[in-house]
């Protein structure tokens, strides 16, 4: 029996407004968020995919589950930034959320609370972020998730034992070649270096039929049928433990429009799937679960399912995207300080400058990979992202500043520090101001 896997990332970030020098130091008693972020701009996407995505694919997906009497089961892993928008702007699409996880068929995954490279970084950044997501999980949707995936489906060995040490199951991660080496994807592995964790990985040409080729007429399977699809599973070999078929959730109704087809094909996809003795669905949990023993694989480097060459080039390859990344990172020291000393809003708006998407549209890639940077960016050019990320960034440090100021006087002999004050100009000043009040009363 073959395991079909299906897992959907929900993620919407919080968009930078066109923050420009000009902006910086002239908050007038704004919070940093409304500051920074482009609320109305976060807002019309969001309901925008929500109408278009998560609620009708919710119901495809809540009428499977009903229609095959839990036979068809699924996975999400919902990231922190699109939780914010979705209580904020979008509660209803949430409860549906909310609806499918209570069916008990569906398996809710962790990753970082900010859809950040926090990992990257070494220190406990990732860890605090991981253990905060994985409790507002558990308060949105009753269930302690189990598996975690790290944002973009980015690991390697010492990122598997960090997330063993922190107590889950299994991990996702990308079935890339370089990785596999002849290996199949469509065996559960162990992590070099971890005695229990199972490392679950994506079988990209499947899960790339939908993800990428369903609407492209030069495609030669074009149109894509459910019978088909299933089809191709049900040739999978009796070695296949499963097989995994991760993607944007935003595929549905959002990349790939309903007129395509796409909403129906996946309406249709469980009832074919299942009437093939071989094939079953299950969630990854339930998949690492099933197999004890498994091999082990090694991933000496970070490996992601981002663009041609999976790896952290689409965040971190050119001098704006590392610059950026640097300076925001060196700021943490004094965020924590300053949180600690009353300002926890600095904090949560640093968090959210860490969303891996920020520097994601600094990328400076061309032909196929460069049209996906570029779909997917606000900004008219990647340097116009990288200025307003590091106006940002400038603005947010004076706010940190004058934060840590009560926590450090200035010394009584420095000369920038103004003249002390006697008492007797103390009294003075005491009578000149009673008598201007006094004044303003007659």
């Amino acid at each position: 029996m073959t395991d079909v896997v299906f897992y959907f990332q929900v993620h919407q970030p919080h968009r930078l407004r066109k923050f420009t020098q000009l902006d910086i130091g002239q908050d007038a008693g704004e919070s940093a968020d409304a500051h920074y972020f482009d609320e109305y701009l976060n807002k019309l996407v969001l309901e925008r995919v929500a109408e278009r995505c998560y609620l009708p694919m919710n119901r495809v997906l809540l009428d499977a589950i009903r229609a095959t009497d839990g036979r068809f089961r699924c996975s999400f892993a919902i990231t922190g930034t699109v939780l914010d928008q979705l209580e904020a702007w979008a509660p209803d699409a949430l409860q549906s959320f909310v609806d499918l996880v209570d069916t008990g068929h569906v398996e809710v995954i962790c990753e970082t609370s900010c859809h950040s490279l926090a990992f990257e970084r070494g220190g406990d950044e990732f860890e605090q972020q991981v253990r905060s997501h994985r409790a507002r999980l558990e308060h949105v949707f009753g269930t302690r998730p189990v598996t975690f995936r790290n944002t973009e489906l980015i690991f390697d060995d010492a990122l598997a034992r960090r997330v063993e040490a922190l107590g889950f199951e299994a991990l996702l991660g990308e079935g890339a070649d370089q990785l596999l080496q002849g290996k199949s994807p469509r065996r559960v592995y162990r992590p070099s270096g971890c005695q229990n964790l199972k490392l679950l990985l994506r079988d990209y040409l499947f899960s790339d039929d939908i993800a990428f080729r369903f609407s492209n007429r030069d495609w030669p399977q074009f149109p894509l049928m459910a019978d088909t699809f299933a089809d191709w599973l049900h040739k999978a070999t009796a070695d296949d433990e499963f097989i995994g078929l991760y993607m944007d959730y935003e595929t549905f109704g959002e990349h790939q429009a309903a007129g395509t087809g796409i909403l129906e094909f996946m309406q249709h996809v469980p009832e074919f799937v299942l009437a093939h003795d071989n094939l079953a669905f299950a969630t990854p949990a339930e998949v690492a679960r099933a197999h004890d023993a498994p091999p082990e694989l090694s991933a000496p480097r970070p490996i992601s399912w981002a663009d041609a060459e999976r790896d952290l080039s689409a965040w971190l390859a050119n001098p704006m995207q590392q610059a950026a990344h640097e300076a925001l990172y060196a700021l943490l020291p004094d965020i924590r300080r300053a949180a600690g000393l009353g300002s926890p809003e600095l904090l949560e708006t640093w968090r959210r400058l860490t969303t891996s998407d920020h520097v994601y549209y600094m990328a400076t890639k061309h032909q196929s990979d460069g049209d996906v940077h570029e779909y997917f960016s606000p900004y008219d050019s990647p340097y116009d992202a990288f200025m307003i990320f590091m106006n940002v960034l400038d603005d947010l440090r004076g706010r940190v500043d004058r934060a840590l100021a009560p926590a450090t006087p200035p010394e009584p002999n420095d000369p920038i520090a103004p003249p002390a004050r006697s008492g007797k100009n103390d009294k003075k000043r005491a009578k000149r101001d009673g008598r201007a009040a006094a004044s303003k009363k007659k």
